[in-house]
């Protein structure tokens, strides 16, 4: 079988002239290298494809594959993550993790609360600020937690992001704004430990692989999850498998979401307790990173026992298995 991969290179979009924190979500060239060896080792013929505007050259030119294993993440828009999905669809291409609509939706994280909450799903407290002048119509109690509606990686999240007063709203709110050209999510700062869980499968197949709690050591950024803390990982933060009663709840909470969501084949739901101890939904990434060693998904799964061929495996399975039932196979044995 042979199996394109779809990728957003950072090298590529640094030589543009973007910059580090601009590119922060993109794969290094270790990841798509390790990506391909799996693959290999894996028994399928791979062809690496780029970015969506190689995409777009290879299938005007006729190329074809019979599965597109997909980790572009796409530069503008809150449906740039689906735009890769979208040609593919529209070539009628199976490929790896969610569909368009999933995509869209939980990279707006106000619209992707507003779906959970109405799932029953415990998330704080939040408004959508669009301009300058919403942030004086911000009407929740301190602290609270600013971030981009649409980035990941933590891009825009660092110690200013944990606000206390109208004052630092104001502050936090005009810098978002202006750095990232699009709204800001303002939620109730989540103050207890934080989660991430590991989600294999979709629908009634998927299942939570473990949850990984995050410390953050002393020379990290204060009570943030952030950008700096993220991409220092490994001087800034220790993981460490959870099993206790809370992170069991991290788990059944977050596949609720999961499915509720719809997220297919692969992915991370982020949740963090409240003042009760509570967990709490902070947002989904259907999109994981997938490094061997920097990414959560594949630490995470590294700590569960599933080596990396065996998660890449796993995701290659279960879009397949998609992709034989909604189509006969005759029609998806084909590729040039």
């Amino acid at each position: 079988m042979k199996i394109g991969i779809t990728y957003d290179l950072r090298d590529d979009y640094l030589a543009e002239g973007y910059s580090e924190e601009e590119t922060a979500e993109f794969d290094r060239p270790e990841t798509i290298d390790a990506l391909e060896r799996t693959l290999c080792d894996l028994g399928f013929a791979t062809d690496r494809i780029g970015n969506i505007r190689r995409l777009a050259e290879r299938l005007a030119r006729g190329d074809r594959w019979n599965l597109v294993f997909n980790i572009a993440e796409g530069m503008r828009g809150v449906g740039r993550e689906a735009q890769v999905p979208c040609l593919l669809e529209a070539y009628d291409i199976p490929y790896t993790f969610s569909d368009p609509l999933v995509l869209s939706l939980t990279l707006h994280k106000g619209m992707c609360k507003q779906v959970v909450r109405s799932l029953g799903i415990p998330t704080p407290d939040f408004c959508v600020v669009e301009t300058e002048a919403d942030l004086a119509r911000v009407n929740l109690p301190y602290p609270l937690f600013a971030k981009p509606i649409g980035e990941g990686t933590g891009k825009g999240i660092d110690p200013t992001s944990k606000i206390r007063s109208p004052q630092e709203l104001l502050a936090a709110g005009r810098r978002l704004l202006a750095q990232f050209n699009q709204p800001v999510l303002v939620e109730t700062f989540l103050p207890g430990r934080e989660f991430t869980v590991g989600i294999l499968g979709a629908g009634e197949e998927a299942r939570a692989v473990g949850a990984m709690e995050i410390h953050l050591k002393a020379e990290a950024e204060n009570d943030v999850y952030s950008y700096k803390n993220k991409e220092y990982c490994e001087e800034l933060v220790d993981y460490s498998w959870a099993d206790d009663e809370m992170a069991k709840q991290c788990q059944e909470i977050a596949l609720q979401a999961w499915r509720g969501l719809g997220c297919l084949d692969g992915g991370r739901v982020d949740l963090r307790a409240d003042a009760n101890g509570v967990p709490n939904f902070m947002e989904v990434n259907p999109l994981a990173g997938l490094h061997p060693e920097h990414s959560d998904l594949p630490i995470l799964c590294a700590k569960a026992g599933i080596t990396y061929q065996k998660l890449i495996g796993t995701i290659v399975q279960s879009a397949w298995k998609r992709a034989l039932a909604a189509r006969p196979a005759h029609r998806i044995e084909i590729a040039s």
